[in-house]
């Protein structure tokens, strides 16, 4: 079995019983102590403070960088007028959402088993676990497609005002591209991450993120491509994407272990990965697709253009905050998945403890940043006078989704890290669309709330589903996920097949 020492080439000392740097197999000793003093506590908190950094700063950079991709096109598309806006955000709610809710929730499920892998050395297996979820995303992307060419009518279909399904129709067409981005650049990231291969990827999406706003600057301002245009380059920038990370595992010797070239082994045994798979696409999407709904749900108020418009600013910041925890709840996520596999579970549960403390603090400055900063927000987007009154009215609601992020995104890594994508997708069924989504939808359309009204069904929905989370990661037997994690890699180790690996 692997000691973290081997796989964490930058583990951080600990000063205590011990002399020199620990790995987490002593401080798994120790904080397996019936007594721990307080001395020490504060000394661990800084050792695994310091590991969380060293992978989520460049999580987080990857994580915003991606995001920001999709904040600059629609900023650009915002300076045309209005309407372009409305057609974009909903193009990029309704569509890109959808897509890329599905391709990101398939892909937690290489963060678990790739995660848990790697923790037990088992390198041989973590290339097959890639190339098997590119080919579930391929097919996943082309079914998408469908979707992509009659957006237009779907909108209608739903009510959607005419002239904004005609322009979110333009849009979606030119990101057809990116949807197939979306099915290898998802695994391949999460290939990486599961290695604690992050700096490299760092570099790559903020290279990507400066390229893509001269890009924008020069089809939609400078040759006057308009929405088509501004599709088209946010495709182009994903597949630069794409074929960064595949050289990188390609060339480069940190992945000579890992990525052993392709095989079809790939396509043998692809049920049991399909059922973890399709889990995590569930969990993920109904977290992703409760905020896009609640987006197409404003585009039925009176007056949707207004409503479409401050709603997907004030959630394009909430969305911005949110990318920044995701890339903490990736952190948390290798973390916990490294350490149960490596059969370390109190290190796994003092990883949670830590990383939720630190979240929470982040969180509520934030917060505070977002209320100082409320009208200014706006203009980024927009030079409508109408506009920027109804985002600033939604500032107090978007402060306490911020402060709420600072939670959520965190205990769903967990879920990814452990494995639980079943058992939470439950969970966000019932809190956001039984409980969430119908409320704010009676706040929206039968009182005088109007967008405000939809806002706090979501944060409803939310605050149960983080309640609920809560509850189960503090009733989570570590132990027992040990002993699942290490017999289930060694099975996969004996039949040479991940059956058992995937099993859920």
């Amino acid at each position: 079995m692997a000691t973290p020492q081997e796989y964490h080439p930058l583990l951080p000392e600990v000063v205590g019983d011990h002399e020199g740097p620990l790995g987490s197999a002593e401080v798994e000793e120790i904080l397996g102590r019936k007594s721990v003093g307080a001395r020490r506590y504060v000394r661990l908190f800084g050792w695994e403070s310091k590991l969380l950094w060293i992978l989520s700063g460049s999580s987080i950079v990857v994580s915003i960088c991606n995001y920001m991709l999709s904040f600059v096109t629609l900023s650009f598309a915002g300076h045309l007028s209005a309407l372009e806006l409305a057609g974009a955000s909903i193009a990029m709610v309704g569509a890109q959402g959808l897509s890329y809710g599905i391709m990101l929730g398939m892909a937690s499920a290489v963060q678990t088993v790739c995660g848990q892998a790697y923790g037990a050395k088992q390198y041989g297996t973590m290339g097959i676990i890639c190339q098997r979820a590119i080919i579930l995303h391929l097919g996943a992307a082309i079914l998408l497609t469908f979707l992509y060419v009659y957006f237009g009518e779907v909108l209608k279909l739903i009510g959607q005002a005419e002239d904004i399904a005609a322009k979110g129709q333009i849009f979606v067409r030119g990101m057809i591209p990116q949807l197939y981005a979306f099915a290898i650049s998802c695994p391949l990231q999460r290939f990486l991450q599961a290695q604690n291969i992050v700096n490299p990827l760092a570099y790559m999406s903020f290279s990507v993120f400066l390229v893509h706003i001269f890009l924008s600057w020069l089809v939609v301002v400078y040759l006057d491509y308009g929405l088509l245009g501004a599709a088209l380059t946010l495709s182009l920038s994903w597949w630069f994407l794409v074929v960064l990370q595949g050289l990188y595992i390609l060339l480069s010797p940190s992945c000579k272990n890992t990525w052993t070239g392709f095989s079809v082994r790939a396509v043998h045994g692809i049920w049991p990965y399909f059922k973890l798979t399709f889990a995590s696409a569930v969990m993920l999407c109904l977290e992703i697709w409760y905020v896009q709904g609640l987006v197409l749900v404003s585009g039925l108020l009176p007056n949707p253009t207004i409503a479409l418009d401050s709603l997907s600013i004030s959630l394009n910041y909430w969305t911005w905050d949110l990318e920044f925890m995701l890339g903490l709840s990736a952190a948390v996520s290798v973390r916990v998945s490294n350490e149960v596999g490596a059969g370390h579970p109190m290190v796994a549960k003092f990883s949670v403890i830590v990383v939720n403390m630190t979240t929470i603090l982040i969180s509520a400055f934030f917060s505070a940043i977002v209320l100082v900063f409320r009208v200014g927000l706006s203009k980024l987007f927009t030079s409508d006078e109408e506009v920027i009154a109804a985002v600033s009215s939604l500032t107090p609601l978007l402060a306490i989704s911020v402060f709420l992020n600072g939670v959520q995104p965190i205990l769903s890594g967990v879920a990814i890290g452990s494995g639980w994508q079943g058992v939470v997708a439950y969970v966000n069924l019932t809190t956001y669309y039984i409980i969430g989504l119908p409320i704010g939808c009676v706040l929206g359309f039968k009182t005088s709330l109007g967008a405000a009204g939809i806002w706090w069904g979501m944060i409803l929905g939310v605050i149960l589903q983080t309640a609920t989370l809560i509850f189960i990661t503090a009733r989570t037997n570590w132990n027992a996920e040990a002993v699942k994690a290490i017999d289930r890699l060694k099975t996969a180790a004996k039949s040479s097949t991940l059956e058992r690996l995937v099993s859920v």
